[in-house]
């Protein structure tokens, strides 16, 4: 604590003795319960001096907060880099639901890039940021998935004939670590029985479901490790 604080608190002690015509040689029992609430109130008085100090400092900085969401997958983990003209200022990552904070911002004009693999790079330009003042960017940027680093899974259904199987319901999952299962995405497949599913690059395995009136079902896991296309046959089998 700043040493002019404690001279000011030695001081308001020393009129505390004054107004209470004591002496500390003096002083009786209840006497002394009285100055340690005076104590008590003065030591909280300084430090709330102390806080509104430092709080005084970070006026002079700004913060900018927001969200980003994503086509496909997590927001978590995207990259949020703070930059003035080419120069990089700072950067931080989104959480779980794509919130992110950037705190002690000088005033100034600023743009803001989000990075994660597998999604098209966003940014938002002309931020404005003032001393004291948070910049809220709301939730309105969405990420999409980038054509050129995504894995792609190409199927086709089959009947136990080897024929095409069109109009057959597959449905994707993603198979958690637990091994339970996370519902992404299903699709039908067309007139030649094929089927795709656009994916993140992310290491990771999926389960493909076959669902159709009059057949059984069946799945089959994909492991997927990077970008690239995974492709699949699945045999449709009637009852």
């Amino acid at each position: 604590m700043p040493a002019h604080y404690v001279r000011r608190g030695e001081r308001k002690c020393a009129e505390g003795f004054k107004k209470l015509n004591l002496s500390p040689a003096r002083v009786t029992a209840p006497q002394k319960e009285l100055m340690k609430t005076r104590s008590f109130v003065i030591s909280c008085a300084l430090i709330c001096l102390g806080t509104t100090s430092a709080l005084g400092q970070d006026g002079a900085t700004g913060t900018i907060k927001g969200k980003v969401r994503v086509e496909r997958g997590t927001p978590e983990g995207v990259a949020v880099v703070l930059r003035q003209g080419e120069r990089e200022i700072s950067r931080t990552t989104a959480g779980k639901k794509g919130d992110f904070v950037i705190s002690r911002v000088p005033p100034g004009i600023y743009a803001v890039s989000f990075r994660k693999p597998g999604l098209s790079v966003g940014s938002i330009d002309n931020i404005e940021v003032r001393a004291g003042k948070t910049r809220v960017l709301g939730d309105r940027l969405i990420l999409p998935l980038d054509q050129g680093s995504l894995a792609y899974i190409r199927g086709s259904v089959f009947t136990i004939d080897g024929l095409s199987a069109p109009g057959v319901r597959v449905e994707l999952a993603q198979v958690l670590g637990d091994g339970s299962l996370k519902k992404l995405d299903a699709r039908v497949s067309d007139a030649t029985g094929q089927f795709v599913f656009r994916l993140p690059p992310d290491v990771a395995t999926y389960r493909l479901s076959l669902k159709a009136d009059g057949a059984e079902p069946a799945s089959t896991d994909i492991a997927v490790d990077g970008a690239a296309v995974y492709r699949k046959a699945l045999t449709i089998k009637r009852k």
